[in-house]
């Protein structure tokens, strides 16, 4: 009689499937209704008629002065880039013919707000001798702006975009083809802060500010050599962009550097900040993985793929960048001293130098770190 009764009060396996399914519909209804996890646009205006600001493009290590917080409703924001071809050291006696935005490796840091509207001026000198274009991983349809950007020497196109994610993201050159990759690992890239419009949050929600910020990009080169393994010098932008293809299919590169060249961030150019302040460092890596790591250093708050809209991750040691992408991590330092800031495949930092200095000012605090003894015999 106990076994019949206990089959009665268990509900058939086709119920509880079906109430576990309309569960899930409601759940679902319910997030839809509220716009759900997907980007809902405002589609009942174009931007046109938006206050503009044109923004000053800096080089990095450095970004383009910005309010973290909006003021106001959405904007147009104008930015100007220059395409320059340029020959660069990216070592002690070792050069590439550059392909860059601006002349820097990498290309300036555009900063703006969530909804705001980016209005980008492309400009390719008649000096310079490829086609070029330029796409946005912040922006939406026609391949990042690519398909719309193409522009020959002694041209210039204007285009406009609205940031609708927030976050940090890349941009590179594209033109087509293996024009792509060799465009991009000739230092054609950088990248985009697209900042929510009430600024940063921690991980529970509070706003959190930054005192200062830095861009640092890790850019991988593939020199050409010749029969004996030595760097080709190459003569002029065709040239490299020929002798290019065959380097870069082995997938090795010849350098591994931050903003642009070897030492490039290091002694006399080390980053500086004080004890007490709080530092947003931005990192970019246009066509390879790395992992960033601060020795002697956290980072207090971590994006997720630099996506400011997701909670952060706190008290990270090293932090991934997948190739194309960018990240945000933000520490506050607490001790003085000088910090290394690298890709942590060490290998890849010290024998191809991606490795940056900070040098910070301030008050030891003995509560964190002392050296107990100092080095002597063993007893």
């Amino acid at each position: 009689m106990k076994k019949n009764t206990f089959k009665q009060t268990v509900p058939p396996v086709n119920l509880l499937l079906q109430l576990f399914i309309a569960i899930g519909l409601v759940i679902l209804f319910a997030a839809c209704k509220q716009g759900g996890s997907v980007a809902v646009i405002d589609k009942t205006y174009e931007g046109d008629n938006l206050e503009r600001v044109t923004q000053e493009m800096v080089a990095p290590p450095l970004l383009p002065k910005h309010d973290q917080a909006a003021i106001g409703g959405p904007k147009i924001i104008a930015v100007t880039l220059t395409i320059a071809e340029k020959k660069i050291a990216v070592a002690p006696g070792d050069s590439v013919w550059a392909m860059t935005f601006n002349g820097s490796v990498p290309g300036p840091m555009i900063v703006v707000h969530q909804d705001d509207f980016v209005e980008l001026t492309l400009k390719n000198p008649a000096t310079n001798t490829q086609i070029h274009n330029i796409d946005f991983h912040a922006a939406t349809g026609e391949m990042g702006g690519g398909d719309i950007s193409m522009v020959n020497p002694g041209q210039e196109v204007k285009f406009r975009f609205r940031a609708t994610r927030a976050g940090v993201f890349v941009y590179h050159c594209a033109p087509g083809g293996m024009m792509v990759p060799m465009h991009v690992v000739s230092g054609m890239n950088g990248a985009i802060m697209v900042l929510p419009r009430e600024g940063l949050k921690d991980e529970k929600g509070n706003a959190v500010t930054y005192d200062k910020a830095f861009y640092i990009a890790e850019q991988d080169f593939y020199l050409p050599k010749d029969a004996d393994g030595k760097f080709k010098n190459i003569a002029t932008p065709q040239q490299s962009m020929q002798e290019m293809e065959a380097a870069i299919k082995t997938l090795t590169p010849t350098h591994i550097v931050f903003n642009g060249k070897k030492g490039a961030l290091t002694g006399k150019n080390a980053l500086t900040a004080k004890v007490g302040e709080k530092v947003l460092f931005i990192t970019s890596q246009a066509n390879r993985d790395t992992r960033i790591h601060l020795i002697g250093g956290h980072a207090d708050l971590y994006w997720p793929g630099g996506k400011f809209n997701n909670q952060p991750y706190t008290d990270l040691e090293t932090w991934a960048v997948p190739g194309g992408s960018a990240a945000a991590a933000l520490y506050k330092f607490r001790e003085p001293g000088t910090y290394a800031y690298l890709n942590h495949n060490l290998i890849e930092a010290f024998a191809f130098g991606a490795v940056a200095q900070i040098k910070i000012e301030g008050e030891w605090d003995n509560s964190l770190m002392k050296q107990v003894e100092k080095p002597g015999p063993i007893k």
